[in-house]
């Protein structure tokens, strides 16, 4: 009896053993995509860099997009550059406080085309504020430089339009007090509470208020820059830059559900993690690349906890956008390890740069057709993951 209890407290042992193995296994799994996507990078590339000297069209309205060097939210900068510029009517330049690399979350780093020095220094005039969101990448606690930008600039006669969580560096100013303003769903109470005194709304994608603009989350600056558009140019250069991005809509939506990131939501994302395939991403930069595709794809699959996400150029060297923006790859081809490519150019890579990443599947967005962005990108997600994490994705990106 006792070797047959011996024999059955050891196999047991085993058991316990091998459980506790699995079970840590599969927490690394889960928890290590999580802790990637909190994780900010750093730019630790060369400090001698070629910064761009954008032209300058005094005839023209000009955009500035505001941008922090510790962290600005992607698809918040880079659609509301695309879809302004892409009417033809604007010149439309980032702006940061210094000329140093911006890290833009996630997979990327642009290089400033002025400082707010320079906008002074030149003398020009700004007819838009854009506001990103930059201010939860550092705590809320809003840079005093930004702050006091906009309010100099900010006349009365000219627009802001800020963008998700752009929200609370608005708020900060002083200027929304008493106006509309909205902010990213899973962000609005926080914010709501520490800025007390704007009109908080909810159940749109887009306040206006005067010549004050304002968005829920993340992919609602779609609707906020084509608003802005509209306001500022037009009906026709609104429908122009709908085509552009093949916004699926002949009208600018703005019924919005304020859908929360939830517990339920948390654990799905958790059960991703844990138990189906954390993808190394990667996305190959080529000179024009179109900014609002890049943008739609990184945010995206960002959400999608991938192990890693990194931009790739094929020399190793910043590339140009469609509309002129120095953008810095964040990943080394040498050493890469993707398990999937993103090909926003498809049509234009070359057999010598897919060989760059032999273990990549390439997934290109080149089609007769081409779908919105955003719905192709999540379409692709659930057909991975499944409706109920593509449905997590979408809270994220407060696309509801």
């Amino acid at each position: 009896m006792k070797k047959k209890y011996k024999k059955l407290l050891k196999r047991s042992s085993l058991v316990l053993v091998s459980m506790v193995v699995v079970c840590v296994a599969l927490f690394s799994r889960a928890i290590g995509p999580a802790i990637e996507f909190m994780k900010m990078p750093v730019y630790t590339g060369s400090s001698v860099l070629k910064y761009p000297a954008p032209s300058y069209d005094k005839s023209k309205k000009t955009v500035v997009i505001m941008a922090d060097k510790d962290g600005t939210e992607m698809f918040d900068m880079l659609a509301p550059y695309f879809l302004f510029n892409c009417t033809e009517m604007a010149n439309v330049f980032i702006i940061a406080e210094k000329q140093e690399p911006i890290i833009v979350r996630k997979g990327l780093v642009v290089l400033p085309q002025f400082t707010f020095g320079q906008i002074d220094s030149m003398g020009i005039a700004v007819d838009v504020i854009v506001v990103p969101n930059q201010s939860i990448m550092v705590g809320m606690k809003q840079k005093k430089a930004t702050v006091n930008f906009i309010k100099a600039h900010y006349n009365g006669s000219n627009r802001i339009l800020s963008i998700c969580d752009g929200s609370a560096t608005v708020a900060s100013t002083g200027l929304y007090d008493g106006k509309m303003l909205t902010t990213h769903s899973s962000d609005y109470e926080p914010i709501k509470k520490q800025y007390g005194k704007p009109s908080w709304m909810q159940g749109m994608r887009v306040t206006h208020d005067g010549n004050l603009f304002s968005t829920a989350g993340v992919a609602n600056a779609t609707e906020g820059s084509l608003t802005v558009v509209r306001d500022l140019f037009g009906e026709i250069a609104m429908q122009k830059a709908m085509t552009m991005v093949h916004y699926p809509g002949t009208e600018i939506k703005n019924d919005h559900r304020n859908l929360v990131v939830t517990g339920d939501a948390i654990f799905t994302a958790v059960k991703k993690g844990a138990f189906k395939s954390n993808e190394r991403v990667g996305v190959l930069l080529q000179n024009g690349i179109n900014e609002f595709e890049l943008a739609g794809v990184l945010d995206s699959y960002t959400r999608s906890f991938p192990a890693s996400i990194e931009t790739f150029s094929a020399d190793g060297k910043p590339v140009i956008s469609k509309y002129g923006l120095t953008v810095l790859p964040t990943g080394e081809i040498a050493t890469n390890t993707c398990t999937e490519l993103h090909l926003l150019n498809g049509v234009n890579v070359s057999r010598v740069d897919e060989a760059l990443f032999p273990k990549a599947k390439l997934i290109s967005y080149e089609s007769v057709a081409k779908p919105y962005i955003l719905d192709a990108c999540l379409q692709r997600i659930e057909g991975l993951y499944g409706a109920e994490f593509a449905h997590t994705v979408k809270l994220m990106l407060d696309y509801n």
